[in-house]
């Protein structure tokens, strides 16, 4: 009797039941939608027909058929099936549940599944009660959630499951249910004269937004509320279909993935600067009771993460739209929220800051990061140890700036922020690129920093302000001597340049800038010059990278070989570029540079050479007043000097002169043009510089042995190392030639 009551019980139950209960799919061929992971082939439809299916958690939104599929499954299934909602059950109904599990897997060999719905719902000690029995197979789960399991759902009851998420379901899905539902005679409406126009039909797909319950829902509500008209048929137009189903339903968990996926998107519409795309997912956010303040925490977080120096005005705008927001509440500050939002959206956009983060990961990789003696704080014990000494005051010099080095040592040469192109900083990047090339150029073409000071001695008072006085930033007398070598300088935007024998970029800055549409080769005597300008060129990301090319100046005929067949060139420069190479050398590199030389081509050379060489510094050091000479000779050192000094002369003349080039290009139908200029400059005397003079095989020494004796030798060496980290003084004359076919 009991039996009885109760089958008479559950048929009442579902004919009481909604629409969207009564229509549930009964097996795969009915379910639809989900054909990503339910179609023909598909892993899990495999699964249910092959009676496999094992530990599953569904998750997705409402209404796209977790529970359904729960249930084709145990329909599919030789293994019990049982349920829990986690929203109603405990600990006591899930013992309850596996002990009747276990009986039946012992006694009959008869698997259980059990199906938990909103399992996320259930809280740590329940899921924890769980997993013995799914982890020993006493019970199979299958798990449904509208949350993110990963977040919500024990991440061993995760690892131990396979995990299927489903989608909000297609229009041509939801089309296929609600035919369904209005023909089907037993559990729909077929039984029934309804009939729903076009124009509802659209409207109830539409607003259903993917969630099958909902469109059921709406369309039960619109035939139970409607009276049949005269004909006996129940009409459903547009107007009923509105008043059924008025608003989407928002899908928004502040703690879920709604949360962080529309989040997510709002700001990437920010950064790629769509302001539609960024309204409407701020709309999306605002409907569904998002905290604004968590909106403009982000929105500051997009103004220097995405927007940065090309626009330093975003975060002060999101700020005060903030401020505002916090002055006049809702709704109107709705008016401030969404004037920060499309600001965003607008802005120029840079993630140059980015850098920040390189820099701190240099500081983890780099051992050393003493700071340079010239930065350290000369107050304390500068005037013992050097601190501060060498240091150029920016503001003292043209456009308050001055080429001298930062970073460490370790990290010379190192970019941790490169500027964009656009905004602020693109108007920027132009002048810093030109500074760190100036920079670079200048550890290139001087001597090297031979570190800190280890070590005190008595003070040197005249010596600290010849120091003072004399010292000059060489990056800064290079760039001075750049601005110089391409003064009066014509430049078309198609223009070639052939650079030579260069050391750095210094001398391709120019026509780098000026030359877009033409091009710049450089070549280079050695490969370790062609390596550091390979480095260098990187940092030029604003202009177009110069060809670098070895050549070997002996074989003049590489560097047409290196060329393109036919390539001229508008623009041949170079400093110094014939240093070193004998008289039939230099002429014979002329000559093929000759036939490289477009028909309107110009010669820019600029000649540099010392009229000091190092015994003629360190004499004139010596003469100095108030330099000391502790441990030194006095009256043989300054003789040895003179007399070397004397010899000089010759050996610094390693290049041809201008008079000789000059005559060179005029014989070969060139009409040149001459500028010569003297430069005064202070040079360190440092350990390198000794060693590159005084070391056993030096050429300066080999040129000694053939003034001086081994003792003479001997003398003038004690006397360069008693001025080591000294100023020598030197004299630079340059020459500038420029020539112009005749």
């Amino acid at each position: 009797m009991s039996d009885l009551f109760s089958h008479q019980g559950e048929i009442n139950r579902r004919a009481l039941a909604p629409l969207a209960d009564r229509l549930r799919p009964r097996s795969l061929e009915e379910f639809v939608g989900q054909e990503e992971i339910l179609g023909p082939g598909r892993l899990l439809r495999r699964a249910i027909h092959a009676d496999r299916v094992g530990n599953l958690i569904l998750h997705g939104p409402p209404g796209v058929g977790k529970t359904t599929l729960a249930r084709i499954i145990a329909s599919s299934t030789r293994a019990h099936f049982t349920s829990l909602n986690a929203v109603l059950a405990g600990v006591k109904d899930l013992r309850v549940e596996v002990e009747a599990a276990r009986q039946r897997l012992e006694r009959h060999g008869l698997r259980t599944l059990l199906f938990i719905d909103e399992v996320h719902r259930f809280n740590v000690a329940q899921q924890d009660a769980l997993l013995p029995w799914v982890e020993n197979g006493t019970v199979t789960l299958i798990g449904a959630t509208t949350e993110n399991p990963f977040f919500e759902v024990n991440k061993a009851l995760v690892s131990r499951s396979r995990l299927f998420r489903l989608q909000p379901l297609e229009p041509r899905d939801l089309r296929v249910l609600l035919e369904r539902a209005l023909a089907d005679g037993e559990r729909g409406y077929g039984g029934r004269p309804v009939e729903l126009t076009s124009e509802a039909a659209d409207h109830l797909l539409d607003v259903a937004g993917g969630d099958a319950r909902s469109l059921l829902n709406a369309l039960e509500l619109a035939v139970e509320s409607s009276s049949a008209d005269a004909s006996g048929v129940i009409r459903i137009d547009l107007e009923i279909a509105e008043q059924s189903i008025q608003q989407r339903a928002v899908l928004y968990d502040k703690q879920g993935d709604a949360h962080f996926d529309t989040i997510s998107a709002f700001i990437k519409s920010l950064r790629g600067s769509d302001p539609d795309a960024a309204l409407f997912w701020l709309a999306r956010m605002v409907e569904a009771g998002e905290n604004p303040r968590f909106i403009f925490r982000r929105m500051l977080i997009s103004a220097g993460e995405d927007i940065g120096l090309a626009d330093p005005q975003a975060i002060v705008v999101v700020e005060a739209c903030a401020a505002a927001f916090e002055r006049v509440g809702l709704p109107e500050g709705l008016y401030p929220l969404a004037q920060a939002a499309v600001y965003l959206a607008g802005a120029e956009k840079s993630n140059s800051l980015l850098g920040f983060f390189d820099a701190l990961r240099s500081v983890r990789a780099t051992n050393r990061q003493e700071v340079p003696s010239h930065l350290r704080d000369a107050n304390r014990d500068g005037a013992a140890f050097g601190d501060g000494v060498g240091y150029r005051y920016p503001h003292a010099y043209a456009e308050h700036w001055v080429a001298q080095t930062y970073l460490p040592a370790a990290l010379q040469g190192e970019v941790f922020w490169l500027p964009g192109h656009l905004g602020w900083e693109g108007a920027l990047q132009g002048r810093l690129q030109r500074r760190r090339a100036a920079q670079l150029a200048a550890a290139a073409e001087s001597t090297a920093d031979s570190g800190p000071l280890l070590s005190s001695g008595p003070d040197d008072a005249e010596l600290e302000r010849w120091l003072q006085r004399q010292a000059a930033a060489e990056g800064e007398r290079l760039d001075q001597l750049r601005q110089r070598f391409w003064q009066g300088t014509g430049w078309q935007r198609q223009d070639r340049t052939l650079i030579l024998a260069a050391r750095s970029l210094l001398w391709a800055l120019d026509p780098l800038e000026s030359c877009p549409e033409g091009g710049v080769v450089i070549s280079v005597d050695s490969a370790a010059d062609q390596e550091r300008l390979q480095a260098q060129s990187q940092l030029l990301d604003s202009l177009r990278s110069p060809r670098l090319l070895l050549l070997d100046p002996t074989r003049p005929g590489s560097l047409s070989e290196a060329l393109e067949p036919g390539e001229r060139f508008e623009w041949l420069v170079g400093r110094s570029p014939f240093q070193g190479l004998a008289p039939e050398q230099w002429q014979r590199l002329l000559e093929e540079l000759v036939r490289l030389a477009s028909p309107g081509a110009q010669w820019r050379l600029l000649l540099s050479g010392p009229l000091l060489g190092p015994a003629g510094a360190l004499a004139e050091r010596l003469a100095r007043p108030g330099v000391t000479k502790a441990g030194q000779d006095d009256r043989t050192l300054p003789e040895l000097l003179r007399r070397v000094s004397l010899e000089e002369g010759a050996w610094l003349t390693a290049q041809p002169t201008p008079a000789e080039l000059k005559g060179a290009l005029e014989s070969m139908n060139w009409q040149v043009e001459q500028e010569s200029w003297q430069e005064s400059l202070t040079l360190e005397l440092s350990e390198t510089a000794y060693q590159r003079w005084f070391s056993p095989g030096a050429a300066y020494r080999i040129r000694l042995e053939t003034v001086l004796n081994p003792v003479e030798i001997a003398t003038v060496e004690a006397g360069f190392r008693g001025q080591l980290r000294g100023p020598l003084p030197q004299r630079l004359l340059h020459h500038r030639l420029i020539a112009h076919r005749r």
